[in-house]
């Protein structure tokens, strides 16, 4: 017969159980990292579960009420996964989020206790749907597999093609254009005049340095002839926007240049010809200025965008320029300064010089930019906007 000490924790277990499986998804306390419920999950021989969210993520606060509640959802999981959820803004979470390409929320990514990815899924799910995609993605290890044999080698069309396909349906940007590079090697010349490999280069390639992507940059005529101008001229656009946008590291609130790949960058710019190269060094060294908070430098940095004549800041940017000083603590000379951009711009305006701006794109604004450009010259006087 069992002691009543052993027969007593015996029922505190049982007790314990039946709570955990009661009261839905157990995460582990906020601040865990993944290295450390690695730790976990091979010592309790489970999975992890990682939920990336943000704090501004609709989707996510949903699934966090009103399907993570669930005492269904918490009876699969909690015996199965170590479960940890990442605000991947945060310190932490943003490096991460960097490196295991989360570009959509919320996205749960599933690793065996090694911390290797095994899959991953996207959005809001109800608790049956929710449950039904776990349980394939919680024993599918295809992603894994396919990744193995690209990184042993393997070029066969019809695995390339494979291996994409799986890697655009989970958003894995990079290495999706990874295996875009590797379907359009030796195709440089030739691709625009096939439809599957022109999808191909404008939904995978995102790096800049790709061989399609300086090939097109430099000789764009084939592409254009296929689709028209501007499709390429954006695509040009955006691959650029977004590599340049990768060039500052951010870490434990601090903002550096990723200097090395910046001057690659930089020469990349210079070897394709682009006539507004400076727009992409110049929004870089301003971004980072502002990100570091030192405003001296920021100014200055527009004060030369605004200069050269190869680039033209519309009126929208420079009142997105404004932003850092439209708080009454913000720095009094700095403000003159903006304010003084500010003027400058509707003296142009008034002059016939620049005609004000009345909408974006196919948006009408409420109001032409020169009136928004004097509302920000008030604001930052401290006078509050007339209706």
């Amino acid at each position: 017969m069992l002691s009543m000490k052993k027969l007593f924790t015996t029922i505190v277990c049982i007790v314990a159980s039946v709570a955990a499986m009661a009261q839905g998804v157990v995460f582990e306390p906020d601040g865990t990292t993944l290295e450390q419920a690695a730790v976990k999950a091979k010592a309790e021989n489970k999975l992890i579960f990682l939920d990336c969210y943000t704090q501004w993520c609709g989707p996510c606060k949903k699934m966090a009420k009103e399907t993570f509640t669930l005492a269904e959802v918490g009876a699969v999981m909690n015996p199965k996964f170590v479960n940890i959820k990442i605000d991947m803004e945060s310190a932490y979470g943003a490096p991460l989020a960097k490196k295991l390409q989360i570009q959509a929320y919320p996205t749960f990514v599933i690793f065996n206790a090694d911390a290797q990815e095994i899959s991953r899924f996207l959005g809001y799910h109800d608790a049956p749907s929710f449950l039904k995609v776990l349980e394939e993605k919680g024993k599918d290890d295809a992603s894994a597999g396919l990744k193995a044999r690209f990184d042993a080698g393997e070029r066969d069309p019809k695995f390339l093609y494979e291996y994409l396909a799986s890697l655009t349906a989970a958003y894995k940007g990079d290495e999706a254009n990874t295996v875009a590079e590797a379907i359009l090697e030796g195709k440089e010349e030739t691709f625009a005049a096939d439809s599957t490999l022109r999808m191909i280069f404008f939904r995978n390639i995102t790096n800049p340095f790709a061989k399609s992507f300086v090939y097109t940059a430099k000789h764009p005529e084939a592409l254009t002839a296929a689709i028209g101008e501007m499709p390429v001229k954006m695509k040009i656009q955006n691959v650029l926007t977004g590599y340049q946008r990768q060039l500052i590291n951010e870490a434990d609130g601090t903002a550096t240049l990723d200097q090395a790949n910046y001057d690659r960058f930089s020469a990349l710019l210079d070897e394709i010809g682009m006539a507004d190269a400076d727009h992409y060094r110049l929004q870089t060294l301003i971004t980072l200025a502002e990100k570091q908070k030192d405003f001296d430098k920021y100014i200055a940095y527009i004060k030369q965008y605004l200069a050269n004549p190869a680039l033209d800041a519309d009126d929208m940017q420079l009142a997105r320029w404004v932003r850092p000083f439209s708080g009454p603590n913000a720095n009094p000379q700095h403000k003159e300064e903006m304010k003084a951009i500010l003027r400058q711009r509707l003296d142009e305006i008034a002059a016939g010089k620049r005609q004000p701006m009345n909408t974006i794109g196919n948006m009408r604004l409420s109001r032409p930019t020169d009136d928004l450009l004097r509302v920000l010259i008030d604001a930052m006087d401290g006078k509050m906007p007339q209706k």
